[in-house]
């Protein structure tokens, strides 16, 4: 009799496990999933945003449905696969989408210098708010539509911004 207990109790333990790593499985099933498809926090930082965005770091909340369905308008704040270094995300204003004539100042900290480009079909321009102080499409061009990762509709920290980025 006390080997079949110890058995028994040996089978309910393994069953319980097995529950438990399964909801754990699933949990960051569910995780991967939106993160990947529909929401992801995202940390910025840098002068190329302010004031919109802080100098220090701001965790905001993005989404990743607008660019899946090509649902960006200029004016939005977009996360960006950089064209330059790859496995940097840029934080940039969504300026013009294909077919946009835009006029933007080439160097505005040594003139006023002004160009204007058709922004190529399959493109967008983005720029960051601080024009004096931000790398953008004025320096390496329209960027792919490709390489936009989402559209930022939420801040989160610090505390005192909590609210809808608009």
């Amino acid at each position: 009799m006390g080997l079949r207990n110890s058995l028994n109790l040996l089978k309910s333990f393994a069953k319980e496990g097995f529950d438990i790593s399964l909801a754990v499985g699933k949990f960051f099933c569910c995780l991967h999933v939106v993160n990947s498809y529909l929401v992801t926090p995202a940390l910025t930082s840098g002068p190329s945003m302010l004031p919109t965005l802080n100098l220090t770091p701001t965790i905001v909340l993005a989404e990743r449905l607008s660019p899946r369905f090509n649902k960006l308008s200029p004016g939005d704040v977009v996360l960006v696969r950089s064209p330059e270094v790859p496995r940097k995300i840029v934080t940039k204003r969504v300026i013009g989408v294909e077919g946009d004539r835009i006029a933007y100042v080439v160097d505005p900290q040594n003139g006023d210098q002004s160009e204007t480009i058709v922004v190529p079909k399959g493109h967008i321009w983005i720029q960051g708010d601080n024009i004096y102080n931000s790398y953008d499409s004025r320096n390496f061009g329209a960027v792919p539509y490709g390489l936009l990762e989402a559209k930022i509709f939420w801040k989160i920290w610090p505390p005192k911004d909590f609210g809808s980025l608009g």
